[in-house]
């Protein structure tokens, strides 16, 4: 299993950046894909965005263009660069790895986009 270690959320207003971080231990991070996931109150846990770890990308509809993943692989870093943020991006957000089948989650980070 992989230990999950989000960082970097906090309160911005409507248009501006943030940038998540999470640190991984194991040794199988390299291999493992990883994935940033949200909830917002009363709403189902949904998928953000994804990165296998030859580094192909996948993003959901409704972030797409606006944010971006990546991963070093050297650090065991995985990241969430989000841009023009909107209130509608407010939630929880969880770092995710998935290998051979078993999905291991962060605790959680708290992003409000509010004025």
């Amino acid at each position: 299993q992989v230990q999950l270690v989000e960082s970097g959320g906090g309160l911005v207003q409507p248009g501006g950046s943030l940038r998540l971080s999470c640190a991984a231990s194991g040794s199988i991070f390299s291999i493992a894909t990883m994935g940033w996931y949200r909830q917002a109150p009363g709403n189902q846990r949904e998928l953000v965005a994804s990165i296998t770890g030859g580094g192909n990308t996948n993003y959901a509809d409704s972030v797409k263009g606006r944010f971006t993943i990546s991963r070093d692989n050297a650090k065991n870093m995985v990241y969430l660069q989000m841009n023009s943020l909107k209130p509608e991006d407010t939630a929880v957000y969880f770092c995710s790895a998935d290998f051979v089948g078993i999905r291991s989650w962060g605790q959680g980070t708290q992003v409000t986009v509010s004025s």
